[in-house]
């Protein structure tokens, strides 16, 4: 009996080498983002990571690279996830602007009226799928949009000069954009002079008057320290949302077994959901913080909100009409937000019963 005993568990331990070894490293995911650990591009890697190589019982290592180790900007990172010396890589709507123009509609204003309605245009959409599929378009099947989260919450308008509740009160301003089209063109809108300077000058620029103000959310404002640079003033008109675009080489990604690429799938439905939450609890400390700095936040009434809202038509119709692609990206956003407001409100007023 005894040695029946010794001999079956001989046989288990015999099997569970075998499954040790079958489950070693075989695949290597090079993840990186032009950020630091403070980011929220930065604790959806590491959520990712943790996930992947579980699920994968070790058959897939992610390798984060934070900063600019492996490329420097957003063109010569998504060029690496082209030409597949990157494998994973985070950028902005402005950051791919260049190579995928149609991104930039993340950047059109009041499209989205909270979280719980862009998060729900995430995950419960078809949107995400429809820039995709673009995206394996426009790049020969070389660029796959894996998923879509945020970093840093929603763009306001902040600046060094004075209070900002209507768009008269941008007129004149001098107002830092990315380089991308839309941007400036939704500042231009407004009666500002768009300024496109790079984010690592920002400060200084701040500082001695170049721009008098920018677009941007609170953690990366206090992140970057720039009420010391005079910025004084924050509009909370949320604006835009600000989507993280999370970018995989295709021919990586279908290059897995089906089971290693359901693994990666799901790791990178993980890290949305931590991109999501971040923003949201370093927001907290980031407004505290800048009010001890200083700082001014006034909210926009209904009435102000209104009028932000009349006076951005035109960029809208510049987007449509401009951007390759840009109607149909605009009606497919439209339609996924129609939507999930329809199931929210409906969701909402059972709830308050």
């Amino acid at each position: 009996m005894l040695k029946n005993t010794l001999t079956a568990l001989a046989a288990t331990a015999m099997i569970a080498g075998s499954a040790t070894v079958a489950s070693a490293q075989e695949y290597t995911i090079r993840a990186t983002a032009n950020s630091n650990e403070n980011d929220e591009d930065y604790d959806g890697l590491v959520v990712f990571k943790n996930y992947v190589e579980q699920a994968s019982n070790g058959a897939i290592e992610v390798e984060l690279f934070i900063g600019t180790q492996l490329c420097s900007n957003g063109t010569e990172c998504l060029q690496g996830i082209a030409d597949g010396s990157i494998d994973v890589f985070v950028t902005t709507s402005g950051g791919a602007a260049g190579i995928f123009p149609y991104v930039q509609v993340f950047d059109l204003p009041y499209l989205m009226r909270s979280d719980r309605v862009a998060e729900a245009v995430l995950t419960e959409t078809d949107f995400t799928r429809t820039l995709r599929d673009l995206a394996l378009e426009a790049s020969g099947d070389q660029i796959r949009i894996m998923t879509i989260g945020n970093t840093g919450g929603w763009r306001n308008f902040a600046n060094t000069q004075k209070t900002v509740a209507n768009p008269s009160d941008l007129e004149g301003m001098k107002m830092r954009t990315v380089v991308a089209d839309l941007p400036q063109e939704l500042v231009k809108t407004l009666g500002a002079s768009p300024t496109p300077i790079p984010w690592p000058e920002l400060f200084t620029s701040l500082q001695t008057g170049v721009v008098d103000g920018t677009k941007n959310g609170i953690t990366d404002i206090m992140n970057m320290k720039f009420p010391d640079a005079g910025l004084k003033y924050l509009t909370l008109d949320g604006h835009a949302y600000m989507a993280a675009i999370w970018v995989m080489n295709n021919e990586k990604f279908m290059s897995m077994p089906e089971d290693m690429r359901r693994v990666v799938v799901n790791g990178f439905k993980e890290l949305q959901q931590a991109t999501f939450a971040s923003p949201k609890r370093k927001s907290i400390s980031a407004y505290e913080e800048f009010a001890e700095a200083g700082g001014e936040v006034y909210v926009p009434t209904p009435e102000e909100r209104q009028a932000f809202q009349d006076a951005v038509q035109p960029v809208y119709e510049w987007f449509a009409s401009n951007v390759d692609n840009g109607e149909e990206v605009l009606g497919a956003l439209r339609e996924a937000v129609a939507q999930v407001e329809e199931d929210i409100d409906a969701d909402i007023a059972a709830d308050i019963q």
